[in-house]
């Protein structure tokens, strides 16, 4: 056997498309030669192989080896494809059978002395290879995770050798075995949070439509605690949507911790990251931030320090649920259907209109300050809430005053399932149509509505986004159908007018 095939799994974006790893070996002097658009990470595996192949006692070829990795118009990166060269090495040259190799995928980088070492994007190969039905050989660090995929077989390797052993039918491995649910971090507890009612009130509202929500007030007004307690009131997350989230920091980061991705994520980047970190990017293209909390929160404190060609990247994955990065040979979308929370200060000083203390800005420094967010961003937030300062009697509470976050959960999950029955997603997520199904008004209502959309000078979008509050509130209340004082509440979110004359 001169030519042999072994698969293995691309990593491109959150996909992982299928690679054929084929092995030739002619006579001639001997050279070692890889074709199918390498990276230089690829280009270097030979001189890895060839070090792996000896120090583990295997035959090295001293011929012409020629390995081809098709697709060929399929950017090839990373040392996830020094596993499966190997093996069709060894297969070409006959010291492993190509049977062997039939109904299994490969992936792993090996270190000079065999060793296998962790790869990114394993969680998508495991469900390609599930889908496929074909064993899926990983390095030990990867198998964990990878068992989370349900009707998966992956098979745990720590050495070029022992899978050698295996395929000759030497030393057989077993499949990994799925790990029980680790015990996951507990979020903070709206218990935690006194008095601001109304912050309160709306995060709860946030939370059962997945609303995208803003506080401003000034410093110590409660902004991060009651933005860190929002994934504490959200449902648990379903079992597809938990692989959707695994699969994103596989991507990310080889070497996952498990009990992290059982929960839904909680990004926080500070207001210095780069347009790339926060939507993706960079010349091999990884999810950035706003992936990274997909199905969970995206918190952004002190929103107008951001860069505001930064914050203006989140326009449309904030609006479709996803974000598309192009380069010149290939387009990734990476999914970005999160929960945005934004904290601010009302000016550069943060007292502006606080009563205790004198704010030391100028008009015009108020309003460069808050022209830093523009009308479509602010337009695709739902909430947008001024916080007051809490009264010192309010501090002065008891915890067991205040509601815990497992009571404002069980209201939360309550409306979201009456939510995904009657409209199959929550309401944040309703189109035009959907709108005119579900979140009808009465004359007296859908005129008091119009008369504040001329009064406050809102968009067609913010009319939108009125009609979801007002629906989620009705939900909140067990309502079939949404009342005056529902939509009053929903009009309620759209006072705070960041653009007005200061």
């Amino acid at each position: 056997m001169t030519l042999s095939t072994v698969l293995s799994r691309a990593q491109h974006g959150i996909d992982a498309p299928l690679v054929r790893v084929e092995t030739h070996i002619s006579n001639g002097l001997p050279a070692f030669s890889i074709v199918g658009l390498p990276a230089a990470a690829v280009r270097e595996s030979k001189d890895r192989v060839r070090s792996a192949i000896m120090n583990c006692h295997l035959e090295w070829p001293d011929q012409r080896l020629t390995v081809n990795l098709s697709p060929a118009d399929l950017p090839k990166d990373g040392g996830r494809y020094d596993l499966p060269i190997a093996l069709g090495i060894l297969i070409a040259s006959g010291q492993i059978p190509e049977a062997a190799v039939a109904d299994g995928e490969f992936l792993g980088e090996l270190s000079l002395t065999g060793t296998l070492q962790a790869v990114s994007g394993t969680i998508s190969a495991a469900v390609a290879a599930s889908a496929a039905g074909h064993r899926l050989f990983l390095p030990d660090a990867n198998a964990l995770n990878a068992t989370a995929v349900p009707q998966s077989q992956i098979m745990p390797c720590n050495n070029l050798l022992q899978v050698s052993a295996h395929l000759l039918g030497n030393l057989p491995m077993k499949p990994a075995i799925a790990a029980p649910a680790l015990m996951t971090t507990p979020y903070p507890d709206l218990a935690d949070v006194r008095g601001q009612a109304q912050g309160k009130r709306a995060l709860e509202v946030a939370a059962a439509g997945g609303h995208n929500l803003l506080y401003c007030g000034p410093p110590g007004t409660g902004k991060t605690m009651l933005a860190s307690r929002l994934p504490g009131i959200l449902p648990a997350l379903p079992a597809t949507e938990a692989l959707e989230v695994l699969m994103i920091m596989s991507a990310a980061n080889p070497l996952l911790d498990p009990a992290v991705c059982q929960q839904r994520p909680f990004r926080a980047p500070h207001h210095s990251a780069s347009a790339k970190a926060l939507v993706g990017g960079g010349s091999r293209p990884r999810p950035g931030e706003i992936s990274m909390a997909h199905r969970g929160v995206l918190f952004l404190d002190e929103l107008p320090e951001f860069s505001r060609s930064v914050l203006e990247q989140l326009r449309e994955p904030l609006e479709s649920g996803y974000i598309t990065i192009s380069r010149v040979q290939s387009q990734l979308s990476f999914p970005a259907r999160c929960q945005l929370v934004a904290a601010m200060n009302p000016c550069p000083c943060g007292y502006e209109g606080d009563p205790r203390h004198p704010c030391r800005c100028t008009p015009d420094q108020i309003r460069r300050y808050r022209q830093r967010l523009s009308a479509p961003l602010l337009d695709r937030i739902d909430i947008l809430l001024t916080l007051p300062r809490t009264p010192a009697s309010e501090l002065m509470l008891a915890p067991t005053s205040e509601e815990s976050s497992a009571q404002v959960r069980q209201r939360v999950s309550a409306a979201r399932e009456i939510q995904i029955a009657r409209a199959g997603v929550i309401n944040s997520q309703l189109d035009s149509a959907a709108l005119l199904r579900h979140c009808p008004l009465t004359p007296a209502d859908s005129g008091l509505l119009a008369k504040a959309l001329d009064d406050l000078g809102l968009s067609a979008r913010a009319y939108h986004r009125i009609l979801k509050l007002s629906r989620t509130v009705a939900d909140l209340a067990g309502a079939e159908q949404i009342a005056r004082e529902h939509l009053l509440e929903g009009m309620s979110y759209r006072q705070l007018q960041l653009h007005q004359d200061s």
